[in-house]
């Protein structure tokens, strides 16, 4: 595993983030360990302020290996990167030094993103100013696909289940001012 390096977390999350951009209205909370964006995606943790670890790694391909089970919680998703650089980053405190994730040289385009999670019950909602949750992101080229939850717990569980209970919304359809033209008989 790479270094791993301290990330400042407020509010309960820290990202994976193009460039410092946080369109936070486009981010997709359903899955409760990580939402991805428009362009990026923020993890949530467990504390809600404080100190946790992170590490990113980027590869060419699928991580082959199965996840060590260490981790309590293992979640994949797809993110896009329209250019720039991604940064593991404090929402407060901008990048982490040494967190730039290399992607290939065709960096625009999908990935996917797999965050493995450790300790996020050990201290929920509270602060906690020494590390006790750990978090491994790891990054490669893929296409857009739905969430896959590897090892759920039961916030994972319980966060999947609200999001299906949510009513879909259709989409307003908008009345059209001119009548479609018919031609003649």
């Amino acid at each position: 595993m790479t270094d791993l390096q301290q990330v400042f977390v407020n509010e309960g999350t820290f990202g994976l983030l193009v460039d410092g951009l946080i369109p936070v209205e486009s981010a997709d909370w359903s899955n409760g360990l990580v939402a991805p964006m428009s362009q990026g995606a923020l993890i949530v943790t467990g504390i809600n302020t404080g100190f946790v670890e992170a590490a990113v790694t980027a590869q060419h391909s699928a991580p082959v290996a199965a996840p060590a089970k260490t981790w309590d919680e293992i979640v994949e998703v797809s993110v896009r990167a329209r250019g720039g650089n991604m940064r593991l980053e404090s929402l407060d405190l901008g990048p982490v030094a040494d967190a730039l994730v290399l992607l290939p040289p065709s960096a625009s385009g999908w990935y996917r993103l797999r965050v493995h999670a450790y300790g996020r019950e050990l201290l929920r909602d509270q602060t906690s100013m020494e590390p006790v949750e750990k978090y491994l992101l790891t990054i490669w080229p893929g296409s857009e696909t739905s969430v896959t939850v590897v090892r759920a717990s039961e916030r994972i569980e319980h966060a999947s289940q609200a999001a299906q209970a949510t009513p879909t919304q259709e989409p307003a359809r908008t009345a059209s001012h001119n009548p479609p033209i018919r031609k003649p008989s």
